[in-house]
């Protein structure tokens, strides 16, 4: 009896459909554990978010307008967290998802793959966190008039530091996108040079609509968008032009 491969189990839409509810479900099993835990160590990482805002030259005055804003900015800490820390159990489930539509060694790689996608995210929010929210909020506290006293609320604060570490992670994505897409032939080395012009307009009109409404968030967030485009010109070059080069040497499953 012939050996069957593991690409050569073509499953039913239904089937596919299914593995995805099951998948999604572990990841946010995973975000629900997670958070639970974030929220026992929400006053640390309170404590964490609050660090730009107060070593800054002007440091951003706080405070607190409702009574159960404490209560609901935790949730919303824990929540994030859980996200940030269940990620590594989000990309496996994905990359196991996109599995079938690899080779042999390439589904060897996938632990690589979760970690380098995770190194992404952590980069993106890295960057925001230590670089983009000083400046920004340095510049935005510098706008207001001798006769004007800055008096931030706390929950619009931690809403802005959030918004801002989660896009940036997401944007930093950007590579291993297109390592997924050149993997499956979606996108090639010359398609995203030709259209480079429109991935840079499109880059400062994601900027204006992903940041708070104001142009120099919008520019932080383009100009490092333009950048990872270009890296993901290089990468759609050296992963996509090798696809379908080398013979799938797949290790057999079980005999029929």
């Amino acid at each position: 009896m012939r050996a069957r491969s593991y690409k050569e189990k073509e499953m039913p839409f239904l089937e596919h459909l299914e593995e995805l509810r099951w998948r999604l479900l572990k990841s946010i099993i995973s975000v629900f554990i997670m958070m639970l835990i974030c929220f026992g160590f929400s006053d640390q990482i309170l404590d964490l978010l609050l660090y730009p805002g107060q070593h800054i030259d002007t440091p951003v005055p706080l405070q607190v307008l409702k009574v159960q804003t404490i209560f609901i900015i935790k949730l919303e800490i824990a929540l994030i967290a859980g996200v940030i820390f269940s990620l590594p159990v989000i990309f496996y489930q994905m990359w196991q998802f996109l599995a079938p539509g690899l080779i042999y060694k390439e589904r060897k790689l996938i632990p690589l793959l979760v970690f380098l996608s995770v190194l992404c995210f952590l980069a993106g929010g890295a960057f925001a966190y230590f670089l983009i929210i000083p400046y920004a909020l340095q510049f935005f506290l510098s706008l207001a008039p001798p006769n004007i006293q800055n008096n931030i609320a706390l929950d619009f604060y931690i809403g802005f530091l959030l918004r801002i570490i989660l896009v940036f992670g997401i944007v930093f994505e950007l590579p291993m996108l297109t390592l997924l897409l050149a993997k499956m032939g979606l996108v090639t080395a010359d398609f995203m040079r030709k259209y480079r012009r429109y991935a840079i307009v499109g880059a400062f009109i994601l900027g204006a609509i992903l940041t708070p409404p104001d142009p120099t968030t919008q520019v932080l967030l383009a100009v490092p968008m333009v950048l990872l485009y270009e890296l993901s010109i290089y990468i759609a070059y050296f992963f996509g032009s090798k696809q379908n080069k080398e013979p799938d040497t797949e290790q057999p499953d079980k005999l029929d």
